[in-house]
């Protein structure tokens, strides 16, 4: 273990007892970190406080549960990026309606209501599929499926990962993904009985 990751693991051990000092210096070494993933994410100001803050509380609930303390960094990262992304969903769901009484009418014919609902049946499937996946290689398919993704270099340099690494990698995590979505679910198992 580096001298960073002992340090970093008796910071944690010290604030999760309530040591002011360990907290401050926590935020101290990984404030900066939180915001550089915010800003990867393109939020605004207040939605990027709001991240942070987020971030902060979420390393206070679970201060005595981490596993690895010398990771917290990681965990911070993977927290915050995991704030981003519910932001982003956030914002993508306010629709703006200047005339309530478009919402009235129902002139959609029902193949696309179908379609619609098979549409929210495969995206919930993928959705199960990244919750299977190892939690790194859920990150890198979040940050690479946003829709206005991040360059390899912008990844690379988000999840401290070599230039180089980040096609391999995305392509071992697609094939595992390929493989989940494929694999007949325990209620088409019992079915085959």
């Amino acid at each position: 273990m580096s001298t960073a990751s002992r340090e970093a693991a008796k910071l944690v051990t010290r604030a999760a007892s309530g040591d002011r000092k360990a907290w401050d210096a926590l935020v101290e070494a990984y404030g900066g970190l939180i915001w550089s993933v915010t800003r990867s994410y393109r939020l605004s100001g207040a939605e990027a406080g709001d991240v942070s803050q987020t971030t902060w509380l979420r390393l206070c609930e679970n201060i005595g549960r981490l596993r690895d303390p010398a990771c917290v960094g990681a965990w911070l990262a993977t927290t915050a990026r995991r704030e981003c992304l519910s932001v982003q969903a956030r914002r993508r769901s306010v629709v703006l309606v200047d005339d309530i009484a478009s919402l009235e009418a129902d002139d959609e014919p029902d193949d696309e209501v179908d379609t619609r609902i098979l549409h929210q049946e495969q995206v919930a499937e993928l959705r199960g599929a990244l919750d299977r996946l190892p939690a790194r290689l859920q990150e890198m398919l979040e940050l690479l499926m946003q829709d206005d993704p991040p360059t390899y270099e912008e990844v690379a340099a988000t999840m401290h990962l070599p230039l180089g690494s980040i096609g391999p990698t995305r392509g071992r995590a697609l094939r595992t993904l390929r493989r989940i979505m494929e694999a007949p679910t325990a209620c088409e198992l019992s079915s085959m009985r």
